[in-house]
C-alpha cells in the first residue's frame, strides 16, 4: 500500500518597493533619482515612506518628520494621495489573483499567497513569483520584492532581505539554517524594547532564540516565549487567509494648531467622518460602532464609542453619532491636537432592511451615493457639506485607516 507524499507548502511573500515614492515618480518622471519623502509636509509629522535615495540618509517610514529633514534637507517631501495609491494597489491585486484565489492584503503594498495547489498551472512558488514580478513591473511599471518559503513567517523576512526588486527563496528543510544567522530586529513580534533585553543577556541571533530553552524564554517574555521559539525554529503552521475583511474603517487628523473652540472641533470631526463615510459607501459596508478619538497637546489619547442596533454608513448618521459623543469627553478647556473617528463591527452590503424604513435614512444614503459619484467623477471634494468649504484648521498628517 502506498503511502502519498505530502507536497510541501508554497508561501509568497510580496512587498511593493517605496510603493508610494515609486507612484510618485510614475506620475512625475522628473522626480526619478531624487531623495523623495512621503508624509505630512509639518515637522510635527511623520514619514509614510521615502525613496531608496532618500533611505540612504537613514530616513525611514514612521520617522519625524523634523528628523528626516535634518538628516536629508535636500528630499522633496510630498503629501500622501492615499486614492491614487489605492489604484495602483487594486491592479496589482489582480495580478495576484490571477495565479491563487488564496490571498491576503496585509496592506495596500503587500500580501501573502499561498500557491501550493498553483503548481500544475503556474510551476514552483519560484517560477510564479518571477511571474509576478515581471507582470506588476510591465503592466504598473513598478518593482515588487518577493519571499518564496514552505511559510508565511520564512517567507516575509526573506522578502525584505534584498530590496528593492528582490527576489529571495527558503527551499523545504532549510528554514532553521535560514534564520540563524539573522540579528534578533528581523524577528517578528521582537520589538526594540524586547530585542534591548535579550541581547544583554547574550541573546544576538534567531538562532540564539532558536536554541534557548522554553522555559528561560518563557521567564523572558511571558506566554509569547513558546510562540517566539517556534518562530525562531522556523515553525510556523498559520494559513493564507484570504479576503480577510477590515474590521473598522476609519481616519485621524493633526493639526498645526492645537483645536479649543468648540465649533473647530466639530468641523474637524465632519471632515474626517465625510472621508469615512465615502470610503464606506465605496466598499459596500456598513458598521454598528462609532468611535471617537482625541489626543490633547500633552500627547494624552481618549476615545468613545457607541454601538447601535443597525448598520450605518452616510455623512449625517456617522456625524449625529460622533457629536453626541464629543460633550462625553468634557475637553472644555483642553488643547486637542488629534481627531480621529472609525465605524467598526462592519457588515457587506446594504444597511440592513426594517420594516418601517426611516425615510430620513433613505435620504441620507441616497444623498451620500450622489457625493460619492460626483467625487469618482471630479475627484476627492467634487461635492461636499458648506461647513467645510470655511477655512478649516491646518493640519500636520491626515492618516486613514482601515484595520485588519
Amino acid at each position: 500500500m502506498s503511502t502519498a507524499i505530502a507536497t510541501p507548502r508554497a508561501i509568497i511573500h510580496l512587498d511593493l518597493d517605496a510603493f508610494y515614492a515609486a507612484v510618485e515618480v510614475l506620475d512625475n518622471p522628473s522626480l526619478q533619482g531624487k531623495p523623495l519623502i512621503i508624509g505630512g509636509l509639518s515637522n510635527r509629522s511623520v514619514v509614510s515612506t521615502a525613496s531608496y535615495e532618500a533611505r540612504k540618509y537613514g530616513v525611514h517610514s514612521a520617522m519625524p518628520m523634523m528628523e528626516a529633514r535634518r538628516r536629508c534637507p535636500m528630499a522633496v517631501v510630498l503629501s500622501p494621495r492615499h486614492e491614487r495609491y489605492a489604484e495602483f494597489s487594486g491592479q496589482v491585486f489582480d495580478i495576484f489573483q490571477r495565479f491563487t484565489p488564496l490571498v491576503e492584503g496585509l496592506s495596500l503594498d503587500e500580501a501573502f499567497l499561498d500557491v501550493t495547489q498553483s503548481h500544475a498551472l503556474f510551476g514552483d512558488g519560484v517560477t510564479i513569483a518571477t511571474q509576478i514580478k515581471d507582470c506588476v513591473h510591465r503592466e504598473t511599471g513598478l518593482t515588487i520584492s518577493a519571499g518564496v518559503a514552505t511559510n508565511k513567517f520564512i517567507a516575509k523576512i526573506a522578502s525584505d532581505l534584498r530590496k528593492p526588486d528582490g527576489l529571495v527563496i527558503v527551499p523545504a528543510g532549510t528554514e532553521a539554517q535560514f534564520l540563524a544567522p539573522l540579528a534578533l530586529e528581523r524577528m517578528w513580534g521582537v520589538g526594540p524594547v524586547a530585542a534591548q533585553k535579550l541581547k544583554a543577556l547574550g541573546y544576538r541571533t534567531i538562532g540564539d532564540l532558536a536554541c534557548a530553552t522554553p522555559q528561560r524564554l518563557a521567564q523572558l517574555l511571558g506566554s509569547w516565549g513558546v510562540a517566539v521559539q517556534a518562530l525562531a525554529n522556523g515553525l510556523d503552521e498559520r494559513p493564507v487567509e484570504p479576503d480577510v475583511a477590515a474590521k473598522s474603517i476609519g481616519g485621524e487628523e493633526t493639526y498645526e494648531h492645537d483645536l479649543t473652540a468648540e465649533t473647530d472641533l466639530l468641523r474637524a470631526l465632519l471632515a474626517q467622518t465625510e472621508r469615512v463615510a465615502r470610503r464606506l459607501v465605496n466598499e459596500g459596508v456598513a458598521g454598528h460602532t462609532i468611535t471617537v478619538k482625541l489626543k490633547y497637546a500633552d500627547f494624552t489619547l481618549k476615545t468613545r464609542r457607541k454601538k447601535l442596533d443597525l448598520p450605518v454608513a452616510d455623512l449625517d448618521s456617522i456625524f449625529a453619532v460622533a457629536k453626541s459623543l464629543l460633550p462625553t469627553f468634557a475637553w472644555q478647556g483642553q488643547r486637542v491636537r488629534l481627531v480621529g473617528i472609525a465605524v467598526s463591527d462592519l457588515q457587506d452590503g446594504p444597511v440592513q432592511a426594517q420594516l418601517f424604513p426611516d425615510p430620513q435614512q433613505e435620504k441620507r444614503k441616497k444623498l451620500q451615493q450622489l457625493a460619492n459619484a460626483v467625487d469618482s467623477r471630479f475627484g476627492e471634494g467634487g461635492l461636499t457639506r458648506a461647513t467645510l468649504i470655511e477655512p478649516t484648521p491646518v493640519s500636520r498628517t491626515r492618516r486613514p485607516t482601515s484595520k485588519r
